[in-house]
């Protein structure tokens, strides 16, 4: 039964969408992690190539479509489908036009954390999405290198990324809980 918890709303201005926690990882006992996302649509932007090293990604599109992006290749998943992206496979995702979708991570790991605590960084620290400061660069390479157990990123590489928290580390910042 889908809780409507206020915590499991992660909304922020100056995101182009909607998150909420459908499924957490105390809901599952850790078997995965369930989110469902209203993303207005971009110009084209999208995370960083990334891996999940011993999760499972799998996106349900319930309406519009969302392009993936693995292993280099775009692929148009437009309502109706399903796609999954194996461990370990560089990807990422993007949204022309509004989209909705069903995104899991399984098993959960620390995936939710690492949501919850990119939510404190976009609202109570300031990180834009996509990084364009300072600021913002460090804070995200230490929120990558902090959870090498769920995501790595691909480009720009991880080494970027754990340059980046060594340097944060240096100047003090802090990431959230």
């Amino acid at each position: 039964m889908e809780r409507t918890d206020q915590n499991r709303i992660l909304d922020w201005d100056g995101f182009p969408g909607r998150w909420k926690i459908t499924q957490s990882t105390e809901d599952t006992d850790g078997e995965y992690l369930e989110m469902h996302f209203e993303i207005e649509g971009t110009t084209g932007d999208s995370p960083p190539v990334h891996t999940h090293p011993h999760a499972t990604e799998s996106y349900e599109v319930l309406s519009g479509v969302l392009e993936v992006n693995v292993e280099g290749e775009w692929k148009q998943v437009p309502a109706g489908e399903k796609h999954s992206v194996p461990p370990g496979t560089p990807h990422t995702f993007r949204n022309r036009e509004p989209v909705e979708l069903i995104n899991v991570h399984q098993p959960a790991l620390e995936h939710e954390r690492f949501f919850r605590r990119f939510h404190k960084l976009v609202t109570e620290e300031g990180v834009n999405l996509p990084p364009k400061n300072f600021k913002s660069f460090i804070l995200m390479g230490m929120l990558f290198a902090d959870h090498e157990q769920e995501i790595l990123s691909v480009k720009p590489p991880q080494f970027i990324m754990r340059t980046l928290a060594r340097a944060g580390k240096i100047l003090g910042y802090k990431l959230p809980d």
